[in-house]
């Protein structure tokens, strides 16, 4: 049975991470605390709205109701990237070569390694941000759709659309296809090659959490009472094909997904504090946290594939060792 160490915190955790092996977690109000030899807090934002692990470079980027963007490193370490003056920063991301995006209203910034920054400003709010994990570009969530934009280049963005308000967007891990997630209980893709959509729905509930497998064939999901995994191993993606449905119970909803670092296994979170295993192959399961406090909000999985680090919406944090 895997061991479980908890974290007793007041407050919704946003994020809760491994920052150079070391368990850390964002809470709502700005504090960041780390289990490193003992509990230790620092302080980022004052009211934190978004929060990105920036897997290449080791740091958590946050934006909040100070309208700051700050990158947090393990041992303690936070440094302001940027501001947005006193709107609030709802949005933040990370992409290749040291860039971060941040969304404030209706427009996305990018600031670039060398701290020069680009604005592109949209016709409704910016919704959400993620960089392709090809080349130089970056995709926003927004009304009736998606924008992507090349910050580095002068030319035009590419508009995807389709009705609906889109609130999250996430690339294949080869770029290959634009998932989002949306207000109605779904989710659009889209087949960047030639724009092919893909409808993902069914979902009783909202899809908050999507996490892509290893080597991008599969998308697992929060939003129903199991984690539902698409097919995108194929040229066309899920289209035509049924979702797994994993760790599937009766009485309760999932509320995040994360998959292994290495193999076809997913972790999920519940709406009750539970957390499991799951592997896509056979479906079987393995528990790794039994019901606690608030629903599961933020997980991941540590560099030796060893350790769960978890947080939830009650503060009711931890970390699950599955080899003990």
């Amino acid at each position: 049975m895997p061991t479980v160490a908890p974290l007793d915190l007041e407050g919704h955790c946003v994020a809760a991470v491994f920052l150079d092996d070391v368990p850390h977690f964002a809470l709502a109000d700005g504090s960041i605390h780390r289990l490193d030899n003992g509990h230790k807090t620092m302080q980022a934002n004052d009211g934190l709205l978004a929060a990105f692990h920036d897997a290449a470079n080791d740091r958590l980027i946050t934006g909040g109701e100070d309208g700051k963007v700050f990158a947090v490193k393990a041992g303690g370490e936070v440094g302001e990237l940027a501001s947005a003056g006193r709107k609030w920063v709802t949005s933040v991301t990370a992409g290749p070569q040291g860039a971060v995006a941040y969304a404030s209203g209706k427009t996305a910034f990018v600031r670039f390694a060398d701290g020069k920054i680009k604005e592109f400003a949209h016709p409704r709010s910016v919704e959400g941000l993620a960089f392709s994990p090809k080349g130089m570009r970056f995709g926003v969530a927004r009304y009736n759709g998606a924008t992507l934009h090349f910050p580095a280049a002068e030319g035009k963005p590419v508009e995807l659309e389709w009705a609906g308000a889109h609130t999250g967007i996430t690339f294949s891990p080869d770029g290959a296809f634009l998932v989002t997630t949306m207000q109605e209980n779904a989710l659009h893709g889209w087949k960047l090659a030639d724009g092919k959509h893909m409808r993902m729905s069914g979902y009783p509930g909202k899809v908050k959490s999507l996490s892509w497998s290893v080597k991008g064939k599969w998308l697992a999901s929060s939003g129903a009472p199991a984690a539902i995994v698409w097919p995108f191993a194929s040229k066309d993606g899920p289209m035509g094909k049924a979702p797994l449905e994993l760790g599937t119970r009766g009485n309760t909803m999932v509320t995040c997904v994360v998959c292994h670092p290495s193999q076809d296994v997913t972790a999920i979170g519940y709406e009750d504090g539970m957390v499991i295993a799951a592997r896509f192959a056979d479906a079987k399961e393995v528990l790794l946290r039994r019901p606690g406090k608030g629903a599961i909000t933020s997980m991941m999985w540590d560099k030796e594939e060893r350790r769960v680090v978890f947080g939830s919406a009650a503060g009711d944090c931890g970390v699950i060792d599955i080899t003990a």
